[in-house]
Formats: C-alpha cells, sequence, structure tokens
C-alpha cells in the first residue's frame, strides 16, 4: 500500500445483522466495540472510519459515496435499485448470515394461486419497491403498502389481501396460517463499494483486504484442524480417510535421545467440522494416536 494516508468510511449494519457481522469481523481480526447509543463504533484500524446504518439504507449511502464501502444484503440493494460494486457475497448460516427469501404469502384459504392473481389487491411489504417492480414485469397493477411491522397480522385479519415478507424456512408463515404462493427473490449479505472509491487504489486494495479476512473467518466457521500421529504402517490407511482441503501435511518424528528417525509421522489437517464425528473413530481404528481436533480462526483459499 503507498504511503497516501485515507479513510475507509465502512458502514457496518444496525439492527439484526450488527452482531453477527461485529462477531465476523473479530474473527477476522478486527476488534470492534460500540456504546449502546453510539453510530460509531471504535475499530482497532487507523484507516477504518466504521459507522452503523440500517441495512434498509446503505446501499444508498455506498452510491451516494457518502460510504466508501458497507454490509447489506442483496434485498436492500434491490429495494434502492442502487449502484454499487458487489465486492464479495459473505454467507454461512453459523454466522446469522445466511440465505432467506422474500415470498409472496397468503392466507390458507385464498384463491390467490400466484402473482397474477394480485390484480386489483391490496399487498403489504416492507420491500416496496422492489414487491412494485416484480408485479409490474407480471404484468399486474395492485395496490402495494410499506408496512412497518407485524405484516404476517395484516393478512391473517384481512386488512389485505397478500403479504411479500422475509422467510428462511418457512415456519412462522406456516405457523400463523399462510401459505407461500411463490418466491420473489433470494438474498444474501454482502459487502458493497462505491464505484468512484473502488477506483481509488488505496481503498481497493483495503477494501479487498477486508473482503479476504471476512471471507476466510466465514470459511473457518464449517472447519476444523485434525493433528494425529501415526505410525508408517498405518499411513497411507489413515491418510485415505482424510478428506483434506488440498493434501494433509505430513512430518516425520524423531526420537529426543539420540535425534534418530522414528517410523511415526505427525498428521495435520483440516476438515469440515460435520464430519469430525464420524471421522475420529475410524481414524482411530486406521491407528491414529493422539488425535487432537483444534477451531481455526481463518481459512483463506
Amino acid at each position: 500500500m503507498s504511503e497516501k494516508q485515507f479513510k475507509l468510511r465502512l458502514g457496518l449494519p444496525k439492527g439484526s445483522l450488527q452482531e453477527s457481522t461485529f462477531k465476523i469481523f473479530q474473527k477476522a481480526g478486527f476488534k470492534i466495540t460500540v456504546g449502546s447509543r453510539s453510530y460509531f463504533p471504535y475499530i482497532d484500524d487507523p484507516e477504518i472510519e466504521p459507522i452503523l446504518i440500517r441495512a434498509q439504507e446503505m446501499s444508498r449511502y455506498v452510491e451516494q459515496g457518502v460510504l466508501d464501502c458497507g454490509i447489506t444484503g442483496e434485498d436492500w440493494i434491490l429495494e434502492n435499485d442502487s449502484d454499487v460494486v458487489r465486492v464479495q457475497e459473505l454467507v454461512y448460516a453459523k454466522t446469522g448470515m445466511n440465505v432467506v427469501r422474500w415470498v409472496l404469502a397468503v392466507p390458507n384459504d385464498s384463491n390467490i394461486k400466484s402473482a397474477k392473481d394480485l390484480q386489483g389487491k391490496r399487498v403489504a411489504t416492507e420491500l416496496k419497491g422492489f414487491t412494485e417492480k416484480y408485479l409490474k414485469g407480471q404484468g399486474v397493477k395492485a395496490d402495494v403498502e410499506f408496512s412497518w411491522g407485524a405484516t404476517e397480522a395484516k393478512v391473517a385479519s384481512g386488512l389485505v389481501d397478500a403479504i411479500v415478507e422475509l422467510t428462511e424456512t418457512g415456519s412462522s408463515l406456516k405457523a400463523n396460517n399462510l401459505r407461500i404462493v411463490e418466491t420473489l427473490c433470494n438474498s444474501t449479505t454482502q459487502f458493497i463499494a462505491n464505484k468512484k472509491s473502488w477506483q481509488d487504489k488505496d481503498k481497493k486494495q483495503k477494501m479487498e483486504n477486508i473482503s479476504m479476512l471476512l471471507l476466510g473467518a466465514i470459511h473457518a466457521e464449517a472447519k476444523v484442524g485434525l493433528k494425529m500421529n501415526v505410525q508408517e504402517q498405518n499411513l497411507k490407511r489413515v491418510i485415505s480417510l482424510l478428506p483434506a482441503l488440498k493434501n494433509p501435511t505430513v512430518s516425520n518424528l524423531y526420537r529426543d535421545s539420540a535425534g534418530e528417525k522414528s517410523d511415526w509421522y505427525d498428521v495435520d489437517t483440516i476438515i469440515d467440522e460435520k464430519t469430525v464425528r464420524d471421522l475420529v473413530p475410524k481414524l482411530k481404528a486406521a491407528g491414529a494416536e493422539g488425535i487432537i481436533e483444534y477451531p481455526l480462526n481463518k481459512v483463506i483459499y
């Protein structure tokens, strides 16, 4: 990076994404703290100036250049029709940054079967602009109103004919006797940048570095490291069981007394955490000893 001094104005989402965003930044190596009533967090990086902004507004401020970059949902980029650079998609359910859907939902006894049946109907949603564009694309003219919340109750009580609501599993809609008619869009968490800022050499390099570290932290959430000692006669059998990222690291062990070469090896690898429960007993049966599982902070591909 050049000697040029700069501040990267980074928008962090206030609200539902705030906790998961702070956690993944912490894992990526950035310490962020903020007072309960403050919109200006502290971060232990002098080149970054963080600001808390609602995810719904983030892409507008990034597009305008008020912010150099920020983290928000794909849904709000679409809602604001923002012209921004999508630097990196940040998705992993364990971090709270999972894939969600905006769906058209109606009461179970409704005769609405598709978006085309909404002609002349009333629809409530927080995603008003995108919903209007979606229906227009379907050739449907409906009264789409902005909802400040309790959207499911509005359709259940008959205030509106349908809703467009955010869901992950659909369980909440089912609990309110609603059924999904169709999906309007899928949304993931995005690290976005202002186009002019992206052309700045130093700012672009800083954003790419942040993006790399965040993605590495997300990848690490699903992985663990495994270390074990394996005798030479069992080495091929143990290695054949390991679904490593590439190849495991194998190092020969030496006796302490005379420094003689041993027939024991240290095997170190990275695997999916979900496979550990089934894999460890197989490794033990194949001759691995001293098996250690350890957490990871970042996995950079």
